[in-house]
């Protein structure tokens, strides 16, 4: 009795405190909406608002950008062959995360806005969409959210769970509330040992807890892959190909600055820009032009033009095939504390990858792919421009850096197999 006291307690000082912040959300939600238009829809499910009767057998993914969807497609895909039956829900939290879901599955699965972790809107949410199961992927641990599953029946899981060491600490905050919101998830399908021992320092049971590997190296390589280097490589022609991917605002300098140098001992090297939020791509395209480069367009060109100093990847779902375009990738959110993105979609394609020091949230993969030969980590921007100029110059050096990093994503295989299997008990019966 005495938990269900402090439970309430909590739940009920959390919810106070999520209630006085409401405002808050429709200024952030105008704030961002300036800078990124597409926060200007969809508020009412931001809210839990919707019109139609409410809906049966569904199953409900949560992934909240675009990182999380590319890491859900694997599972998604294989749930859609082999439970046609029932109705998939995805829901993310930004609106490029939502592009993503609707580049890859179209109308065959639906997509919502995850609302605000407010009592009534998750109430609201649960009770017009009735999941049958809830997954959740990776790190969103939202209380109200996980004790209304608990409250109604609905089975959560959190896979590809990852915890970092800094989210941890951010955690602690509200660990005596989140520890118990923890125990409600019947199993934490941790990517990794260690992440696995993290959860259970925030407060999961070490019997919810079991390790199944990590989604992403079941990475589907896009369909046509060659075709569509080829077609590429058609218009690049024999010229070196780098390309700067996911890159951040503070990174947007660095690579303008680290192109120019490249330049300087490859004159003919293109740069194919894609950056981590569409917000940026008409900045990063403007940035180009200003130091004197000839600039095309994925929207516009379709593809690199002769003469194209600069061509900015400005869609979305293309970034995976236009890593097979490039001799060398970096991969931004690694030299400002972002923690990194997806390095094994350039391994999968077979480019040689070069990062930078900030991978706090792919410290296994990274660890991995660099003991496998197959990763270059510079502690700065300088260290990474000589090794993407490294890597240009010598093609014996990428040769074996691709091999590895290949080999590395096969051995790597089989979280998605043993994540199904997981959750088949949760699914009802057809």
């Amino acid at each position: 009795m005495r938990k269900d006291l402090i439970e309430r307690l909590l739940r009920g000082l959390y919810s106070v405190a999520l209630y006085l912040l409401a405002p808050v959300t429709v200024y952030h939600l105008i704030w961002r909406g300036f800078r990124q238009p597409a926060y200007f829809r969809g508020w009412l499910e931001r809210y839990a608002v919707y019109r139609g009767p409410a809906q049966t057998r569904t199953l409900w993914l949560h992934a909240v950008s675009v990182g999380e969807v590319n890491a859900a497609i694997p599972l998604v895909n294989a749930l859609r062959r082999g439970r046609p039956d029932l109705r998939l829900l995805v829901t993310t939290i930004t609106p490029t995360g939502a592009d993503r879901a609707r580049a890859a599955w179209g109308d065959s699965v639906e997509h919502v806005y995850l609302p605000y972790d407010l009592p009534g809107a998750v109430g609201r949410f649960l009770k017009h969409h009735q999941p049958c199961a809830a997954l959740i992927m990776e790190t969103e641990l939202w209380p109200n959210l996980l004790f209304g599953c608990r409250d109604r029946g609905i089975p959560a899981y959190i896979l590809n769970a990852r915890l970092s060491e800094r989210s941890l600490r951010g955690y602690r905050v509200l660990a005596p509330l989140v520890s118990r919101a923890l125990r409600t998830v019947r199993t934490v399908a941790a990517q990794s040992r260690a992440d696995g021992e993290r959860f259970v320092e925030l407060g999961a049971d070490p019997r919810q807890v079991v390790e199944t590997g990590n989604l992403k190296f079941d990475v589907s390589v896009p369909d046509a892959l060659e075709a569509f280097a080829q077609e590429c490589h058609r218009h690049t022609g024999e010229r070196p190909v780098w390309i700067a991917a996911s890159t951040h605002e503070d990174e947007e300098a660095v690579t303008v600055t680290m192109h120019r140098h490249l330049r300087e001992r490859f004159p003919d090297l293109l740069l194919l820009w894609a950056p981590r939020h569409p917000e940026r791509f008409r900045v990063v395209a403007e940035n180009a032009r200003s130091a004197g480069w000839q600039v095309s367009t994925r929207s516009r060109a379709r593809w690199p033009q002769p003469g194209d100093d600069v061509f900015v990847i400005d869609t979305l779902g293309e970034l995976m095939s236009f890593y097979a375009c490039a001799d060398v990738a970096f991969v931004g959110g690694s030299l400002q504390p972002i923690g990194g993105h997806n390095l094994l979609e350039p391994a999968a394609t077979g480019t040689a990858i070069v990062t930078g020091p900030h991978l706090h949230n792919f410290v296994e993969i990274a660890q991995r792919l660099d003991d496998a030969g197959a990763l270059r980590i510079g502690q700065d921007a300088e260290q990474v421009e000589a090794a993407v100029e490294r890597l240009l110059a010598d093609p014996a050096e990428r040769a074996q850096m691709v091999a590895a990093g290949r080999a590395l994503v096969e051995t790597g295989r089989g979280a998605l197999t043993r994540t199904m299997a997981l959750l088949q008990p949760a699914l009802p019966p057809r």
